[in-house]
């Protein structure tokens, strides 16, 4: 008699959400990070506003005659205008900020978990990716000048972004705005990699080789938890300079120095007033989140919106001068690659990924939520107008026409993702007072102590 056939054991796949809420300390963090860069957001949209206002008054030339002021040591390779001043020193600072928080967030942060950091990786590359397919296709017949900008509506720009959200008053989820601060740092470091390999001229190998020297050093003191400035801001410097002096774009130093910053806090950091260096302990924070609470308000208030001063001033020439410029392919592709490009590109990437995988979405949220983050997405800005110059040259034709179509871009997409985003504000509200009720009264609010227990 044959045996009867044993029943096959199903394990329900266990489905995890994602734009779920993070941890609290990372929620406190979040918040504070997001607010510096709000502020930001606002004086990078006045420095914008004045560079426009100048570069199209009877005093024009004034303000590009300052743009072209050139400072500094030639034989160093850094006889540069007060612009290239701007976007090759004060960006490697935006992109040192950027390095901190991206290798922070992979060692220590919620996107340790690869479940965590599928979603805003994948939505990042698709919001690269797409933009770029676009761009590249509008511009085709249009020769190799113009398809060298193709990387240019590729980014976020995470203030600006966060301006629109402060406008339009949304009491926006801290869950997605954890995936829009993810998203905007990783398609940084994607366009960095971007201007390393591809906008790179003239390589000297040996100045490249010789930036090694100052770098290792600089690791060397910061992994012994020095944050003496007198000793690392030289060797960083250094770093910047041999960098820039060999052909590869200066910013990359700036994401290089802020990967050498160790994340774990060491002994001493746990431990007040054991600091070798003669400060105190910092209640068990790491130095790369020290450095990046010190030093993200001098980028987000300083450097970001001075390079957007001297980078976003064109001269429209009235009505007639915008009709021409928008009317540039390479326009066309930059207008439709940011307000459809990424919009597709991030939204189609999550829910690709969430359809493919034991992902789905968090409880409270729905599909367009992630549209209007999305559409979001396409407010490009710092870098745009960063790779924008390094495409075309600074003052060129496809320059400024680029300028203004990533202007136009932004503004669209920023109005767009508003619309969406305001028509769920109601029940964001709600979110956000269940995120704050604190019913025990000991300084957390329950809906964390219950995500802990479940987690």
């Amino acid at each position: 008699m044959p045996k009867p056939s044993r029943p096959s054991r199903k394990f329900p796949s266990r489905k995890f959400p994602v734009f779920s809420r993070s941890s609290y300390p990372e929620y406190l963090r979040i918040a504070a990070i997001l607010r510096t860069e709000t502020v930001g957001g606002a004086l990078l949209l006045a420095a914008t506003a004045a560079a426009l206002i100048w570069a199209n008054s009877p005093a024009a030339d004034a303000y590009f005659g300052l743009r072209d002021l050139k400072l500094g040591y030639e034989p160093w390779h850094l006889q540069l205008s007060l612009g290239h001043w701007a976007s090759d020193g004060l960006l490697a600072l935006f992109f040192f900020i950027a390095g901190l928080e991206l290798k922070r967030e992979f060692v220590s942060g919620d996107l340790r978990r690869p479940s965590r950091a599928a979603v805003p990786v994948t939505a990042a590359v698709g919001g690269v990716a797409l933009p770029a397919i676009i761009y590249s296709a509008i511009v085709w017949n249009q020769g190799a000048e113009a398809l060298r900008g193709w990387a240019i509506p590729t980014a976020t720009d995470i203030a600006f972004a966060l301006a629109v959200l402060a406008v339009i008053n949304t009491h926006l989820p801290s869950a997605l705005r954890t995936f829009l601060l993810t998203l905007a740092v990783v398609d940084d470091l994607i366009a960095i990699g971007i201007i390393a390999f591809f906008y790179s001229s003239g390589l000297q190998p040996a100045l490249l080789l010789a930036a090694v020297a100052p770098l290792a050093l600089f690791a060397w003191l910061v992994q012994k938890r020095v944050t003496r400035w007198y000793l690392l801001l030289p060797l960083a410097a250094a770093t910047w300079g041999l960098v820039h002096a060999s052909g590869i774009h200066a910013t990359v130093a700036g994401v290089l120095l802020g990967f050498t910053v160790p994340v774990a806090a060491s002994r001493r950091d746990r431990h007040p007033g054991s600091n070798p260096d003669g400060g105190t302990g910092d209640g068990g924070t790491g130095m790369a989140e020290r450095l990046e609470h010190r030093l993200r308000p001098l980028s987000a208030g300083f450097a970001v919106p001075v390079f957007a001063f001297f980078s976003a001033g064109v001269a429209l020439g009235g009505a007639p001068g915008l009709t021409i410029a928008l009317a540039d392919p390479v326009a066309v592709g930059i207008v439709t690659a940011l307000v459809a490009g990424k919009a597709v590109g991030v939204f189609g990437a999550t829910f690709l990924v969430t359809k493919t995988t034991r992902a789905q979405l968090d409880d409270g949220l729905k599909w367009v939520d992630v549209a209007g983050l999305a559409l979001l997405a396409g407010v490009g800005f710092t870098v745009s107008l960063l790779i924008a110059e390094l495409s075309f040259g600074s003052g060129s034709a496809h320059d400024d026409h680029a300028k203004v179509a990533i202007l136009t871009g932004s503004l669209t997409a920023a109005v767009l993702a508003a619309v969406v985003l305001k028509a769920r504000n109601r029940h964001y509200r709600r979110l956000e007072a269940e995120e704050t009720r604190d019913d025990d009264g000991d300084g957390v609010p329950d809906v964390f102590e219950r995500s802990e227990q479940d987690g």
